[in-house]
């Protein structure tokens, strides 16, 4: 686990998985695991045997106005409490607070200087 105030992962989504592995297979080397999930597969992004990134399909309905992108997680002590002060410092809350079992507890937001997102 990063430590807090770290970046912690990365993450691609796009709504062409395949299209994506390919280029990132062909330039970097990058090797793939599928990771089921319950609206379809989480891709796991491995170089030379070190997971270094997910890549998650946006084609969904649900997804529709979602621009394709990296987005980075950043490790916090305390989920819960970090997204109150970036609340209130003029983050807006995308998605969460939630928890991924056997992974961690996150949420989505935006910071006050970012574009807002169409949708």
């Amino acid at each position: 686990m990063s430590s807090h105030g770290h970046f912690h992962w990365n993450e691609l989504m796009t709504r062409d998985v395949e299209k994506a592995k390919k280029f990132y297979a062909d330039t970097l080397g990058w090797t793939y695991e599928g990771m089921p999930m319950p609206d379809g597969t989480y891709w796991l992004a491995s170089a030379e045997g070190e997971t270094v990134a997910g890549i998650f399909d946006i084609s969904g309905a649900e997804y529709q106005g979602v621009d394709e992108s990296w987005m980075p997680y950043i490790a916090v002590d305390d989920v819960d409490a970090r997204l109150r002060n970036a609340v209130q410092a003029g983050a807006k809350l995308m998605k969460g607070p939630f928890d991924v079992p056997g992974v961690g507890r996150f949420a989505v937001l935006t910071e006050p200087a970012a574009p807002a997102s169409v949708g």
